[in-house]
């Protein structure tokens, strides 16, 4: 009942009742206006327009139904390229964690093993230094030895040379020439 109410309303409104003169006339342009909108009205259904309307907004729909899968689609894919990313990044750090961690103890190790190479060979060289220093005073030790025994000798020559006569000299030559010929014999 209220749609009948606003059809009349609109009816008794229009324009075509504020026109002077007989409705149905051609020389009334609003009868003329509303022939022309009824013939236009009529093409349109004639050519079936709105189907063609109707299909072609079916068809963006479907089209834009189709974008959003895709687009859903896409997204999915580029969530899983990112989870995939980032499981690799977690690894790749926790990788390069354990190779400085085995960085940071193979350079702990070089370090002790440094370390002890270094004192072996300080000691080493402290055994070679004490060896070159025993050899030296063996070296002088002997050194003075020889030189007490020439200058022993040499005193003992000079004493012997004063104390000896000639004829005592002669007897010591005489039993050294008897034991050598004792001793080849």
């Amino acid at each position: 009942m209220r749609k009948l109410a606003t059809l009349v309303a609109l009816t008794a409104a229009s324009p075509a009742f504020a026109a002077g003169g007989p409705f149905l006339s051609l020389r009334n342009t609003d009868f003329i206006v509303l022939l022309a909108f009824l013939l236009f009205v009529g093409i349109l259904l004639y050519f079936k327009v709105p189907g063609l309307l109707a299909g072609l907004l079916d068809k963006r729909a479907e089209d834009i139904s189709n974008e959003l899968d895709e687009a859903r689609a896409l997204r999915e894919e580029a969530q899983a390229v990112l989870a995939s990313f980032e499981r690799k990044s977690k690894e790749v750090h926790e990788q390069a964690d354990r190779i400085v961690a085995q960085a940071k103890d193979d350079a702990a190790a070089f370090a002790e093993q440094a370390k002890a190479d270094l004192a072996k060979s300080i000691e080493r060289r402290l055994a070679s230094a004490k060896d070159q220093i025993a050899s030296a005073e063996a070296a002088a030790v002997r050194d003075v030895r020889n030189a007490a025994i020439t200058v022993a000798v040499g005193a003992a020559n000079d004493v012997i040379a004063k104390q000896m006569t000639a004829a005592a000299g002669n007897k010591l030559i005489d039993a050294a020439i008897a034991e050598v010929d004792a001793k080849l014999h």
